[in-house]
């Protein structure tokens, strides 16, 4: 039991490193962040999406800027699209694939932001709604964990933190991605 343990906290720790000390990431970060705050500040909404468990992500992503992270500070206008009346219904109408975009056509407006993750990078309706918001005029920025995704190619900024074999990994430095944009927000915005 206790080598499960350290291989699993060496595997969580060699990830974070690579993210630490990758140059490009860092800089993919840096422009999400600058994408959020001008949209933020210019009364712009900030949408997301992801599929199981990274869903969690989404709204923990959202109700960070929503409600607070670090300090007390106005509430930021985002939503994950996590709506399950909303997902049935449209899931059950149009398909799966359809869920996200669809919320995307209904509430996006050209100035908002869409955080869309996929830990492949391939998640078709992450995609699509991708592609939806760019019709429509919204900034995209997608996290993922694979180089040269279909996701990675359609977002504004690809923030890509390939981690290893399995999505946990990866969704493990995803976290801390939305943890440092959020940050950003709250940094450069509030003086936090």
């Amino acid at each position: 039991m206790r080598e499960i343990v350290t291989t699993a906290l060496n595997e969580a720790s060699s990830a974070l490193e690579g993210l630490r000390v990758d140059e490009r990431a860092q800089a993919a970060i840096a422009d999400g962040g600058r994408l959020l705050i001008a949209a933020l500040l210019s009364r712009n909404r900030v949408f997301s999406c992801w599929n199981g468990g990274s869903m969690c992500d989404a709204m923990h992503f959202a109700e960070e800027l929503s409600g607070r992270f670090r300090r007390d500070r106005p509430a930021l206008p985002a939503v994950a699209i996590s709506d399950p009346a909303h997902i049935t219904c449209t899931g059950n109408d149009y398909g799966f694939d359809q869920v996200f975009s669809r919320y995307v056509e209904a509430h996006g407006r050209e100035g908002d932001v869409l955080v869309a993750i996929s830990t492949s990078g391939e998640s078709r309706n992450v995609v699509l709604a991708a592609d939806r918001a760019h019709a429509l005029g919204l900034k995209v920025i997608g996290l993922t964990g694979k180089a040269g995704s279909t996701l990675g190619r359609a977002a504004d900024v690809e923030i890509c933190t390939p981690a290893g074999t399995y999505s946990d990994r990866v969704q493990e430095l995803h976290i801390k991605v939305i943890h440092i944009l959020i940050e950003l927000v709250e940094r450069a915005m509030f003086s936090c």
